[in-house]
């Protein structure tokens, strides 16, 4: 079966001189163009390609690479408005419809927009969203607590940014974890710190508990090595400034270096950390 939206691996059926007729296991064909042909290309080869619509409806295969698959997000820049809706670039030929009734607000030329890529069954068609809660599961939830998932920035909140887990879920980074400024269409990797009854969902941009002291307190180690055995930190210092030097929160930090010093690799002054030497007691 031939899949829009999506890659496909198909085999070479007959080659003319306008492209190359793609074989699925049924017996179905799709027309790649010439111009994305390997000039190695033989009949009988298996090839991945892209499988997309052209200007006139017709299945047409592409070994461009989209920046967006079926049931997939990304952020997208539009590139022209008209009366059936805005055209986003999706790094495809025929740019992506984003009609009017599936945009949040009116969207303009040359911004950019988290969309999802869904296919309209109705039309059979390719079609952008930015109406994103829709597309998104409460009931079911995929993650467990402290997976390592992918992450899309939707918006800035009052408590901090919304984002999109696994291209499937809603979640939240609290700012007061982030340390820096994220943007809307950031790609983030994160961790599932909390589920809740309702089916939000929490995440941190670090792992979670002690799982995240061992490497931690190794980065230390090395930053001590590397400055001559002494840091201007401790378990006082504002967590700005220890993010900017270890890019890690202070509640990681002061676990790290609390093993660090019951270890007595480390001593803790006023001014900072000093690595422990071998003969000091």
């Amino acid at each position: 079966m031939i899949t829009l939206g999506e890659y496909n691996q198909l085999r070479i059926d007959r080659i003319l001189t306008h492209g190359a007729y793609l074989l699925d296991d049924e017996g179905n064909d799709v027309l790649l163009p010439t111009k994305y042909l390997s000039p190695k290309a033989q009949v009988g080869d298996d090839v991945d390609v892209f499988i997309y619509t052209d200007s006139e409806d017709r299945l047409i295969a592409t070994n461009l690479i989209p920046k967006i698959t079926l049931n997939e997000f990304a952020f997208l820049r539009v590139k022209d408005v008209n009366q059936v809706g805005a055209f986003l670039d999706w790094g495809l030929e025929k740019d992506l419809l984003v009609p009017f009734n599936e945009q949040n607000q009116q969207m303009e030329i040359n911004r950019w927009y988290v969309v999802r890529l869904f296919l309209d069954e109705k039309t059979n068609r390719l079609v952008g969203s930015n109406k994103l809660i829709k597309f998104l599961e409460t009931s079911f939830i995929s993650v467990e607590l402290g997976e390592k998932v992918d992450l899309i920035v939707t918006e800035r909140v009052e408590l901090g940014y919304q984002v999109i887990i696994n291209h499937a879920h809603r979640g939240l980074v609290y700012s007061s974890e982030t340390f820096r400024e994220l943007n809307v269409g950031d790609v983030l990797t994160g961790y599932i710190k909390n589920i809740r009854e309702d089916g939000k969902i929490d995440v941190s941009l670090q792992k979670q508990g002690y799982v995240n002291v061992e490497p931690s307190a190794q980065k230390i180690l090395e930053l001590l090595q590397n400055r001559a055995g002494f840091i201007a930190l401790n378990d006082k210092s504002e967590p700005e400034a220890i993010y900017a030097q270890l890019q890690m929160s202070k509640k990681t930090f002061k676990k790290a270096i609390g093993g660090l010093y019951k270890q007595k690799l480390i001593r803790i002054e006023e001014r900072g950390i000093f690595l422990q030497d071998e003969n000091e007691e």
